[in-house]
């Protein structure tokens, strides 16, 4: 497809979500500057992810960290970069330079690796979100929910690491089923938020993918995660 082309599909994709996005907001008496879209960019190529930027979309988020150094070299340092895949140990280190918000956040080991290499690689310190299994599916990375309230202690403790949130995937299935999902991160973000000291402020509630982001929106995301229908077709 000419470059032309795929810009002008990628704009009328774009706006198509973003009045989808307005009318979710709207439903439930929101503001639509409440919710960030990050375009995930893992299906696509850095020519087709160069052109968003041109049509003012600059948060992009990547699932596996080589994929992010990769596309990181080549894009504008404007970028907002977000991990938003399982983060491996031993890719810390060139990671933490990089990316704005780690979603992905698993475990507790994870954090204590972030915690460790900050001084070095972060000094500033790194936003996290932590990543919780709501839909209980044995394939999925995450904290249990019922661990979340456990973890206060350890992350009061935390000088590097900034606890902005929660992440959840919902299983794949209709919209309206992946509700009780986005309900439950939601009640779990507003019972570890009172249990934290700043700076974790637990401001974002990163759900919500192409199949199911009106629905996260009206359950309270602040983070949705949109891939195919941004890019499907265009790579």
């Amino acid at each position: 497809m000419p470059t032309s082309a795929a810009k002008a599909e990628l704009q009328t994709r774009l706006t198509a979500i973003r009045a989808r996005m307005e009318a979710a907001c709207r439903r439930r008496g929101r503001d639509p500057s409440e919710v960030q879209l990050v375009a995930v960019t893992k299906s696509t190529t850095i020519p087709i992810a160069s052109l968003l930027l041109d049509l003012g979309v600059d948060h992009l988020g990547e699932s596996r960290p080589q994929e992010l150094w990769r596309k990181a070299e080549s894009l504008p340092r404007s970028v907002h970069w977000h991990l938003i895949g399982h983060l491996q140990r031993n890719k810390i280190e060139r990671t933490l330079p990089l990316v704005e918000l780690i979603h992905s956040v698993d475990s507790i080991r994870l954090l204590e690796a972030l915690e460790s290499a900050c001084p070095l690689r972060r000094p500033a310190g790194i936003d996290v979100l932590l990543e919780v299994n709501c839909s209980r599916e044995p394939n999925k990375h995450g904290f249990a929910p019922e661990a979340i309230s456990e973890l206060a202690g350890r992350l009061n403790s935390l000088q590097f690491v900034r606890v902005r949130g929660l992440m959840t995937m919902a299983a794949w299935q209709e919209a309206e089923a992946c509700r009780p999902t986005f309900v439950e991160l939601r009640q779990l973000r507003d019972r570890l938020r009172s249990q934290l000291c700043l700076p974790h402020d637990l401001v974002h509630l990163s759900m919500g993918m192409t199949n199911d982001f009106e629905v996260a929106i009206e359950e309270g995301a602040t983070l949705i995660r949109i891939g195919t229908a941004l890019f499907e077709g265009l790579a």
